[in-house]
């Protein structure tokens, strides 16, 4: 008992002097810490990242599941640690109404018949949609939110201890200064624990920060699949197939459609002629692109990068490479330059330095 009385009488000491700490800081009466500008950036680069994560975690889920009580729903069995139930979209049920209704009709008849085609369709646009949106919460959602849910507390969790021992370091500076001589070598026995704790704490949270250039890489993999998930769900949406199967005319297709079975989806907007597509352009030769004599750049490699085929460099985290554009080039790609190699770069990954 005596124990837990010391230590609580303790605890509140240490509380006490914190905030004393704390306080003639805010009031300019206390010196402080400062940390150096590269861990302040690391601070800063992952509060950002908290910050965009959260949101597009947030925004993710309500396109997935528009209806706040399904999720609701499907978040207390997820705290539960129980399987949330299978549910059928709106195109499977409105496939199987169709159906039903077309054996209630006659399947012989014209409207039964095609009653029968067009519910099938829907079927499968929902059984596509109910894939989608499982792929999408396994490969995107759910490291989304274990980073929300497990990297960023333990950061934040150590970023507090930072700032804790930060606060008895300068409460050890500040008591060294008023120590009176019989008192200085006690003090100076405390400043230099306060700094060796503060300086090891340091260490792990910078370890820690920095980690965030692999959840950046993580989390691109899985944006990555995500958009995989949605093109293959969108191709689905081939109307041109679908009015063969139904046994429609291919002329009473809109005109407010692009329509062209090679691609993953139905681009709104009207029919155009004569329009390349971007992937039908001439490959660019790398081998015959020369640096131009004024505006090249810098550049630092913030992420590994493995070229996808001859025309790309490869890249290695924080090297340092020189950067050009050249005309008709997409804007998301440099040209990269590493000694005698050279090759396409992607934009985001890298520093461009002035």
């Amino acid at each position: 008992m005596d124990f837990n009385v010391k230590k609580l009488a303790s605890g509140a000491g240490l509380f006490f002097t914190r905030a004393v700490q704390f306080t003639e800081e805010k009031l300019g009466q206390a010196e402080k810490t400062e940390l150096d500008a590269h861990f302040e950036n690391l601070m800063s680069r992952a509060d950002c990242t908290k910050h965009w994560t959260e949101k597009i975690f947030r925004q993710t889920e309500v396109l997935l599941q528009p209806n706040p009580s399904a999720r609701i729903e499907e978040f207390f069995y997820e705290k539960l640690d129980m399987k949330a139930p299978s549910r059928v979209t709106n195109g499977e049920l409105l496939g199987q109404y169709m159906e039903d209704a077309a054996k209630e009709f006659g399947s012989e008849t014209p409207y039964g018949n095609t009653l029968i085609k067009v519910g099938e369709c829907e079927r499968r646009l929902g059984a596509a949609e109910r894939e989608f949106l499982q792929t999408s919460a396994i490969s995107f959602l759910t490291p989304l939110r274990n980073f929300l849910e497990g990297d960023w507390r333990t950061i934040s969790k150590e970023r507090r201890l930072l700032e804790n021992l930060r606060l008895d370091l300068d409460a050890c500076k500040t008591r060294l200064k008023k120590a009176k001589l019989a008192e200085a070598k006690a003090a100076e026995h405390e400043l230099r624990v306060a700094q060796t704790e503060f300086d090891r704490q340091a260490e792990v949270t910078r370890l820690l920060l920095e980690g965030i250039s692999s959840t950046h890489v993580n989390h691109l993999r899985c944006l990555n699949e995500f958009v995989e998930a949605q093109a293959a769900y969108y191709k689905q949406y081939d109307l041109d197939e679908w009015f063969r199967f139904i046994g429609l005319p291919t002329k009473l297709l809109p005109n407010a459609f692009a329509l062209n079975s090679t691609h993953a989806m139905a681009t709104p907007g009207p029919a155009s002629e004569g329009i390349t597509s971007p992937v039908e352009t001439d490959t660019l030769k790398i081998e015959e692109v020369q640096a131009p004599a004024t505006g090249t750049r810098k550049a630092k490699v913030l992420y590994d990068y493995d070229a996808a085929d001859s025309s790309e460099l490869s890249l290695l985290a924080d090297e340092l490479i020189t950067v050009y554009t050249v005309p008709g080039m997409d804007s998301d790609w440099l040209i990269g330059e590493r000694g005698n190699q050279k090759g396409k770069v992607p934009v985001t990954y890298l520093e461009l330095l002035s």
